[in-house]
């Protein structure tokens, strides 16, 4: 026993540790790889803002995230063991429920998710909250994909509170959660891409602009009091807190994609 802990129990944390950290990298490093280490610059043109981050920036986030992944292990450490003395709600065969509830398990999740997000989102923009905890993760004025997980670790307690919340609350399968959470990662890491990957006219249809984008989240960071929502555009909508030159900021994003994607195969013409 190692001071209260048994060695099971620190191989089990080191292993929720190690795959946390993992995902991150992977998600983040990945997405930083080609739109930023490769300093490609057609797609530089493209960038929802031009300025490129400081180094010391890039570290501050990756720095704050792996605090984030530590206090995320701890709480996801409590949930297993939760689950193993049989208080959460988890089942162990997706048999036992069929696929059905299987996909709407995730579906709901996502949906527990943004509302939650939303609302402890708004919350946190309250002045003393604001100053105390989630000013950290807005010192990223213009993010990079690294800056999904920047949290003071009041923010980062707050984040993962979706977890136990889902765990306790609705029956889920083990395998359905890991799902929503990688999903749940890659939302963030796009959201924080600092370029957009949707179409023109995305923010302004009648089905896809219930979905949320890179540029309305970059927004958030460079203007702070308008679009809190995460993976959809239903609460910021409902709620009156869209910036009213959203959908116009986001077509001027796309429309300079656009010229930069010319400006690419003009390069590639005159070289060829």
């Amino acid at each position: 026993m190692l001071k209260g802990f048994h060695i099971d129990q620190v191989i089990t944390m080191a292993n929720v540790l190690l795959r946390l950290a993992l995902r991150y990298l992977l998600f983040a490093g990945s997405f930083y790889l080609v739109f930023y280490a490769w300093k490609n610059k057609a797609i530089w043109r493209a960038k929802i803002q031009q300025r490129y981050p400081e180094n010391k920036h890039v570290i501050r986030e990756i720095v704050n995230s792996f605090v984030t992944i530590i206090i995320f292990g701890l709480v996801i450490m409590g949930v297993i063991y939760a689950s193993k003395a049989g208080l959460t709600r988890i089942y162990p065969n997706v048999s036992d429920k069929g696929y059905g509830y299987y996909i709407f398990s995730i579906v709901l999740m996502i949906f527990m998710h943004d509302t939650y997000f939303y609302w402890t989102h708004r919350a946190m923009h309250w002045k003393p909250l604001f100053k105390l905890a989630h000013k950290t993760h807005h010192l990223s004025t213009n993010p990079t994909p690294f800056a999904a997980y920047a949290f003071h670790p009041l923010e980062a307690i707050i984040e993962i509170g979706i977890v136990p919340l889902i765990a306790f609350t609705i029956p889920y399968h083990g395998t359905a959660l890991t799902i929503f959470s990688l999903y749940s990662l890659l939302l963030n890491v796009t959201g924080h891409l600092g370029f957009e990957l949707f179409p023109r006219g995305f923010a302004s249809n009648k089905l896809f602009k219930w979905h949320n984008t890179s540029t309305h989240h970059n927004m958030h960071h460079r203007l702070v009091k308008c679009n809190y929502g995460l993976y959809f555009n239903i609460w910021d909508r409902l709620m009156g807190t869209n910036h009213p030159d959203y959908e116009k900021s986001f077509n001027e994003v796309v429309e300079k994609r656009r010229v930069a994607v010319i400006a690419k195969k003009a390069e590639l013409v005159v070289e060829g």
